[in-house]
């Protein structure tokens, strides 16, 4: 029986695993990716990583046939090249991604296929996951970035220029600042991403008068309004607490309305059969998740009303899951 190894290359981490037809994946590895080496490096790192995987899978009586990958950056899914990518990765802009795996795993070019790793989480999640056997689904992820993917007849809609999937990047009316559009990280401004991001919640916290001293960040900033987190205070404290626990809760209701307003807009165009939400601030739990679904089905038109929206359910595997259908046959 054939398997596959499905790929997450992010720019952290790279994560892969030798995946059934199933969709199980039997076994996995995860590096750090170099993302301060340039293409090339990472591309031996990677090609090495698989190569480990493959002999691992070897002895265990199992053969490889081909690879799917998951990248971070806009990936061109026919020539299998990075069209552009952030500062997250130093020189993968221009890297001949399929190409130069293919090459060092001696793989006919056939055998590897590429898309950004977003489309590859959605596609794992409408595989096996949350939007299983759902004709189509949109997945919204929303942590240090937020992005999506629209999956149709089980695939995902990667726009003419390989572009689509972009969702932190429309208007939001939520990202301004006394009449001033925040700043964007696309190095455009009043975006959804501004607001509705995992370090935009932080800038916001910030912005409404919380102390970096109280909360370094924006899991410090959920830790503020978490009430066993001040069990136990004396009223001293908890007073000093008071004003940034209150920027806190603010940032976080603010954050998750524009992320349910711009994904109820989305809802409006597409409509989808299911929906999927998904990343860090999703499994930040009921204080991120109620105010943002709020937000969503009150943006909704009336035939959408009952449109299913879900915790994606795959966690970490998700990527490797969906790259790998990209080769599964």
């Amino acid at each position: 029986m054939t398997h596959v190894i499905g790929v997450d290359l992010g720019g952290t981490k790279t994560a892969a695993g030798v995946v059934a037809p199933s969709g199980d994946v039997l076994m996995s590895e995860t590096i750090p990716t170099l993302n301060r080496a340039g293409g090339e490096a990472i591309l031996d790192a990677t090609a090495a990583l698989i190569t480990g995987l493959v002999a691992r899978a070897a002895d265990a009586g199992i053969s490889v046939s081909g690879v799917g990958i998951g990248s971070a950056g806009v990936i061109d899914a026919v020539a299998g090249s990075v069209v552009s990518a952030t500062d997250a990765i130093h020189g993968w802009a221009g890297t001949a991604l399929v190409a130069g795996l293919s090459a060092r795993l001696s793989l006919p070019a056939s055998a590897v296929r590429a898309v950004n790793d977003v489309h590859a989480h959605a596609l794992g999640e409408a595989w096996l996951g949350a939007a299983a056997g759902s004709s189509s689904s949109l997945m919204v992820a929303f942590g240090t970035g937020v992005g999506g993917s629209f999956v149709l007849n089980g695939a995902p809609v990667l726009g003419h220029r390989f572009v689509g999937g972009h969702v932190g990047h429309f208007a939001s009316p939520f990202a301004y600042s006394d009449g001033v559009p925040l700043p964007c990280v696309c190095g455009g401004s009043g975006h959804v991403e501004a607001i509705a991001s995992g370090p935009a919640v932080y800038e916001s916290y910030l912005r409404f008068g919380g102390s970096a001293l109280e909360a370094l960040d924006t899991r410090g900033v959920f830790g503020l309004v978490d009430p066993e987190a001040h069990d136990g205070l004396d009223g001293e404290a908890d007073a000093r607490f008071g004003g940034s626990r209150a920027a806190a809760l603010r940032a976080i209701e603010v954050g998750a309305a524009a992320a349910g307003q711009a994904v109820g807009g989305l809802i409006n165009i597409l409509d989808p059969e299911t929906v999927v939400i998904s990343g860090g601030l999703a499994d930040a739990g009921e204080l991120w998740w109620k105010p943002m679904e709020f937000a969503l089905r009150q943006e909704l038109l009336a035939p959408l009303a009952s449109v299913p929206v879900v915790r994606a359910a795959l966690g970490n595997t998700a990527a490797i899951v969906g790259a790998a259908k990209l080769v599964l046959k």
